[in-house]
């Protein structure tokens, strides 16, 4: 495990900002004066904390549309006499449809500022989820309206996270990334319980419908709030000249995007994110199908609500504890490898636990813990893109979250190989655990907190030490 350490004098942030500013006013060498340092445009901390509620919320309301065709579908299969592939085929095209949009919404918020492409997203995906039943009844084909639909949804959620991403890494200060990436991580989570308790209480009360139209509503009620009361009014206009000219972040070229995925620390954080991603999408697809095969008598809501309320405090905590590392000088690398290892080091262990004959009570128990720390992870790897690379953190969390994305649906596949092959679950927690161990040692060995996405041997660049 890395060895927490602290910073000496000289790699202070405020000493940092000073040398920033020096540099500004005399310029490089030949007399001639060059502003290239990036504005000081970080939110004060009541105007971060009252961002992070509103994240929050709007992430909690991101999950319970993107979940409520899930609770919705049983009924709607009664409904239009839809099989399981016809069902398959509905749910797994929201996935198809998010991983197209990833590096294009995080290269947009990276130009136009995150909080844009969050509101017409916002916007966007909360009217398609209330318009749903419209599509279902009207058109001639459900299967092909509803299939179509949750493409749309994917492809309009996908740029979320990104967006976060380049929104933290522009707007707020470093020791205080990992308390809100952490916090709105949460959002998801939250929305899962939200949904499922409320959503199936208006499911049996109001017909399906009314998880749609309520859940939907609300996005669009949060959106134009945020427009209202935080961008003022402002209208979030997207230009091909606002594209084209970028924001106060520095712009990389191909040469520089090419040297970027060259570093090894960056290398690092999309090997561990991919990772990080397949065993998550592993352990949520198949956990419910584990537990019912094995404690066929044990009741649903205990194993799928607790793992996810114990899996809120665990993620807040992270971020509280990743910050006030950081805020009492430790080094910014060691607290992210930290936060890291209890995500995929310290978790694996009690995944390895469920391979072994054991009680429901005990199997709740180890699977609760180990949903609880891999959140940590949003004070890890989530947050180090913003350590290495703030100019362009959207687009690269995109990349990220991309290969993430294809590697969960790819696992999730394999691990239902393994099982009618070996008919065993302790393959598949096995194969979980060693995914885990290469994502944790490669991110052990090579992550790094200093900026990578500037060049040193330009006299407009200099290379920041976080």
């Amino acid at each position: 495990m890395a060895i927490l350490q602290k910073h000496g004098k000289n790699s202070s942030p405020d000493l940092v900002c000073l040398k920033e500013k020096i540099t500004d006013k005399t310029g490089v060498a030949g007399g001639h004066q060059k502003k290239w340092s990036e504005p000081n445009t970080y939110w004060p901390r009541p105007l971060a904390r009252v961002w992070t509620v509103v994240l929050l919320l709007g992430t909690c309301l991101l999950y319970c549309a993107r979940v409520a065709m899930p609770i919705c579908a049983v009924s709607m299969a009664e409904k239009f006499n839809w099989t399981k592939r016809d069902q398959g085929m509905v749910l797994g095209s929201f996935f198809w449809g998010y991983c197209f949009t990833q590096v294009l919404g995080g290269y947009v918020s990276d130009r136009v500022g995150g909080e844009k492409v969050l509101l017409l997203s916002a916007a966007a995906w909360g009217a398609m989820t209330a318009f749903t039943p419209v599509l279902a009844h009207f058109c001639s084909q459900p299967i092909f309206s509803m299939t179509l639909a949750r493409f749309l949804m994917g492809l309009l959620q996908g740029v979320h996270y990104p967006s976060l991403a380049s929104l933290c890494s522009q707007k707020v200060v470093e020791s205080e990334r990992g308390f809100l990436m952490s916090t709105v991580g949460s959002g998801s989570y939250l929305g899962t319980l939200v949904i499922g308790g409320a959503g199936s209480l208006m499911l049996d009360l109001y017909g399906w419908e009314s998880v749609f139209y309520v859940s939907g509503m609300l996005s669009v009620l949060w959106a134009y709030c945020m427009w209202k009361y935080l961008l003022k009014g402002e209208g979030p206009i997207i230009t091909l000249e606002s594209l084209g000219s970028g924001g106060p972040q520095s712009k990389l070229s191909r040469r520089h995007w090419l040297r970027l995925f060259k570093q090894p620390a960056v290398c690092a954080v999309i090997i561990t994110h991919l990772c990080t991603a397949s065993t998550f999408f592993t352990l949520l697809s198949w956990l419910p199908t584990y537990f019912k095969d094995t404690f066929p008598d044990a009741k649903g809501w205990v194993f799928n609500v607790i793992p996810w309320f114990v899996s809120i405090p665990s993620s807040l905590f992270s971020g509280c504890l990743s910050d006030h590392l950081i805020s009492k000088g430790h080094d910014t690398a060691a607290v992210r490898k930290l936060m890291q290892f209890f995500s995929m080091g310290v978790s694996s262990v009690f995944t390895l636990l469920l391979c072994g004959t054991t009680t429901f009570p005990l199997a709740v128990a180890f699977v609760s813990v180990t949903m609880g720390l891999t959140t940590f992870s949003h004070s890890g790897v989530s947050v180090n893109v913003q350590d290495l690379a703030p100019s362009c953190a959207g687009a690269l969390f995109g990349v990220m979250n991309t290969c993430g994305a294809f590697s969960g649906v790819l696992m999730v596949y394999f691990s239902g190989y393994l099982i009618e092959a070996t008919g065993s679950w302790a393959s598949v927690f096995a194969l979980i655990t060693v995914v885990n161990l290469v994502g944790l040692v490669t991110f052990l060995a090579f992550a790094e907190a200093r900026r990578v996405d500037i060049d040193s041997s330009k006299g407009r660049y200099h290379n920041i030490h976080i």
